[in-house]
Parts: C-alpha cells; structure tokens; sequence
C-alpha cells in the first residue's frame, strides 16, 4: 500500500499529558471544528484559528505543524468514535442476514451522523485538498474494511470470501460517496438516495 510522502506534517507535534494542556488542546480544536465548517480548508489559517481560541500562535506550533494536522487531529477524534461503533454493530454476527441487518442500519447511523454533524463534510473536503489527508481517508476506509471482512468472510463460501477484501473496500468507499451525496439534498430525496443504495447492497454484496 503506497504510503504518504509526509506524514509529520499531519501529526501532532506532542501529546498533552497534564490536565490543562488537554484542556488547551481541546478548546484548540473546537475552536478548528467551527473554523474549518465556516471557512473550508482552503480560507483556514492558523493565525485565525489562534484568534478563536483565545490562545498565542505558539501554543497551536506547539502541538500542530501546520493546518494539515489539525485537520487530522479532528479526523482521528471523529473516526476513533465510528470505528467503534462498526466494531459494535458487526460483533457477534452469527449469519448473513445479521450481516445485512447490520450493514443496512450502519448506513442509516452514518446518515443521522453526517446530516447532524457538518464536520464530516468538511473532513472530507479538506481531504481532497490535500495528498497526505486524502490518504487518511484511504487508511480509514481500508480499517473499516477490514473489520467487516473479519466479521462476515467466516459466513460467506470460499470464492466469495476470496474477493471480498477488494469489494468490501470498493462498498466502503462507495457508501461514503453516496453519503456525501445524500446530506446535499433534502431529507426526503436523501432518504430515497440511500433506499436505492440499500437496494444494490443487497443484492450484489454477497453475490
């Protein structure tokens, strides 16, 4: 897997140990969350960012390089929480209709999160921006790949255990894309949108 030409600019520069360095770090990326859905990636400034949280310019190098580890910073928090959650929704899957079952509500739930939270979209967006970022993207997508296949392959015949790996990634990308698509329309066109989706899932996953 091709790796990022740089990833110490998308890191953070250290980890806050003492309660009020976390504190510091956290109001920093609220402050960034606000920023970067008002503004895009591309008008976002570290000067800016420094100004809304109330906090020097040096204390935001002190922890992030440039805005490109924000972003990832953000990023990390968000997914951290979702893989979690597709961690939960594919553990103890006993057959292919739980698979589906859970497949299907795992769209529903990243819906409700990208219609309720814009940072999703914004994410997103800086990723296409950015190499080092939209290969995050990648990675992200490619983990949760992976903890789908370890949780269905066991269910599934051997030649179609064999491709799931690529189809499982292909599915997690696509499922974004319509995702993306969906939050831009209406509640009721969205609906229809991942109703379509949910259609083809079904009918070509597991073929």
């Amino acid at each position: 897997m091709p790796k990022s030409m740089d990833t110490k600019r998308t890191i953070l520069r250290k980890k806050p140990q003492q309660e009020r360095s976390i504190q510091r770090l956290d109001t920093m990326l609220q402050a960034a969350a606000e920023l970067l859905v008002e503004q895009g990636i591309i008008n976002f400034k570290m000067t800016d960012l420094a100004a809304r949280a109330k906090v020097p310019i040096g204390s935001l190098y002190q922890f992030f390089p440039e805005k490109a580890a924000v972003v990832r910073a953000l990023f990390d928090r968000r997914t951290s929480r979702s893989k979690a959650r597709v961690k939960e929704m594919f553990s103890d899957i006993a057959s292919l209709e739980e698979v589906m079952e859970a497949i299907l509500s795992s769209l529903d739930w990243y819906y409700e999160q990208y219609r309720q939270d814009p940072m999703w979209t914004a994410l997103w967006a800086a990723g296409m921006m950015d190499r080092d970022l939209m290969e995050m993207h990648r990675d992200h997508n490619v983990e949760i790949s992976r903890i789908f296949c370890e949780a269905v392959n066991a269910l599934l015949p051997a030649d179609v255990a064999r491709r799931m790996e690529a189809r499982s990634i292909l599915f997690t990308h696509l499922s974004g894309s319509t995702l993306r698509l969906a939050v831009t329309q209406d509640d009721d066109m969205a609906r229809r949108i991942l109703d379509e989706w949910k259609t083809i899932v079904r009918e070509q996953l597991f073929r």
